[in-house]
């Protein structure tokens, strides 16, 4: 049985971990010299609860129910479906003993023993520190509080959280090898989530001129849904020097994640634990982070928010710097790792596993979806990735179609064009093969006039629908 740790990190985007990236992550880029790199995975869901409950579920949004964030909505808005079986709950049954650590926001209850996890601090649970500000920046809009986006605060990085969490986690690991237990470790931190506040010996790694404003930051979002250039109003008052802050500090949240991949790297190694151990890095989504004229996360279906880091270090270090190509979720998690670790689960997942693509075994042209229920305002999103396309569908303006080879700072929304009309119809087809593989049947029996407005309807892929509401469509 292969000892198994997830590092769990919230709101990174991929772009942070990139060789040509400003930001520096140079432990985690070791990690990935070691690991298999996924540069086409995907949230499944770019907010937090739905994209974790994916996780630990290898389920869409739509199957697993929480398809809002549990702080956000009222319980019958977005409710966790306890019948279905987790990562942990199958790794219990198989014998391992499982530690969680850090930010857990995935149901209500936060009883993780539910879940099979023998030990757990969670952001309930976790310790309150009192910080030092250096400096901050603040966002205000009449009639809403103002509210910090990013700071510095004067305690070093081992008063942080992170290295908090990280501590916890490397003390479980070091009693269950002394106990001679298989584990399995979740360490889950909340950087670089905003506000982005950060440790000042981290932020001065940087120097005060390595940040400006993004390349797309003056993106007119003009071929776009006109709610995001609402959004981006928020935003209208920052000068460029507090733009350039802004990312600085973001982008030095991810280097407190990175110092901390380090010092558990270092400890694995000094326990001889390294190489025969799966360690997956990923994160829930990732940030805007200027893109666009936008920071955060939510409706604007960017990949900087879509796109996530996702590499997996296989036991014995097998296939260390390889990059495979193929379109990954997260709802591919679960079936992954259940395989690596050589434990049977025979349950439903939305996901697929990734080892027969590791191992060169399955060359078929996959594309993977992604799923948004608007967060508190019901912006119904479903968003598809097939070759260098991007489609998105919005219910509540019009759609996006981009070419993220040619564009992939989604400048040019080519949805109007009529030269890519197949392409669009395509995409679209795509999306409706998914939500009838995984029963997403409000969308599937979405047959009703007011409905119809998608570049093709679902029964472009399936005569077959559901007849449950024909008592309220009487045929003639």
């Amino acid at each position: 049985m292969k000892n198994i740790i997830f590092l769990i990190s919230d709101q990174m985007q991929r772009k942070a971990v990139l060789e040509d990236s400003r930001c520096r992550m140079d432990n985690l880029r070791k990690l990935c010299s070691d690991s298999v790199d996924f540069p086409n995975a995907h949230a499944s869901n770019p907010i937090c609860s739905p994209a974790r409950a994916s996780m630990i579920t290898g389920m869409l949004p739509h199957n697993h129910g929480m398809v809002d964030c549990t702080h956000t909505v009222p319980s019958y808005r977005a409710e966790y479906d306890y019948s279905l079986e987790s990562i942990p709950q199958v790794l219990e049954r198989n014998g391992y003993d499982i530690c969680y650590y850090g930010k857990w926001h995935i149901e209500r209850t936060y009883k993780l023993e539910d879940f099979g996890i023998d030990e757990y601090e969670t952001e309930k649970d976790i310790p309150k520190r009192t910080l030092t500000p250096v400096k901050k920046i603040a966002v205000s809009d009449e009639g809403y509080r103002t509210s910090t986006i990013c700071g510095v605060y004067a305690e070093d990085e081992t008063f942080s959280e992170e290295h908090y969490i990280y501590d916890k986690g490397m003390d479980f690991i070091r009693r269950k090898k002394h106990e001679g237990k298989p584990f399995c470790a979740f360490l889950s931190t909340y950087a670089p989530h905003d506000p982005y506040v950060v440790p000042k010996s981290i932020y001065d790694l940087y120097r005060e001129d390595d940040f400006g404003v993004p390349g797309n930051w003056n993106d007119g979002l003009d071929d776009k849904p006109g709610l995001y250039r609402r959004l981006h109003e928020v935003w209208s008052d920052l000068s460029d020097t507090d733009i350039g802050e802004i990312v600085r500090c973001y982008y030095s949240c991810c280097t407190l994640v990175d110092v901390q991949v380090g010092r558990l790297v270092s400890f694995l190694k000094e326990e001889g634990l390294y190489d025969d151990t799966l360690i997956v890095f990923t994160s829930d989504h990732g940030d805007m982070c200027g893109a666009h004229g936008l920071f955060c996360k939510g409706v604007a279906p960017f990949e900087e928010v879509y796109s996530i880091p996702f590499v997996i270090k296989l036991p014995g270090n097998v296939d260390g710097g390889m990059r495979c190509t193929v379109h990954a979720n997260t709802c591919d998690i679960m079936p992954t790792v259940l395989d690596v670790a050589g434990v049977d689960f025979s349950g439903k997942t939305d996901g697929k596993n990734l080892m027969p693509f590791i191992m060169g075994r399955d060359g078929r042209e996959e594309y993977t979806v992604a799923e948004f229920f608007g967060q508190r305002f019901s912006y119904t999103q479903r968003v598809v990735w097939y070759k260098e396309w991007k489609y998105v569908f919005n219910t509540f303006a019009e759609d996006e179609l981009y070419d993220l080879e040619q564009d992939p700072d989604e400048m040019c929304n080519l949805i109007s064009l009529s030269e890519y009309s197949e392409i669009k119809k395509t995409l679209c087809r795509k999306m409706w093969e998914r939500v009838r593989a995984t029963g997403d049947w409000s969308l599937q029996d979405s047959q009703y006039f007011m409905h119809r407005f998608a570049p093709v309807g679902p029964l472009s892929v399936s005569a077959e629908f559901s007849d449950r509401f024909s008592m309220f469509n009487k045929s003639f």
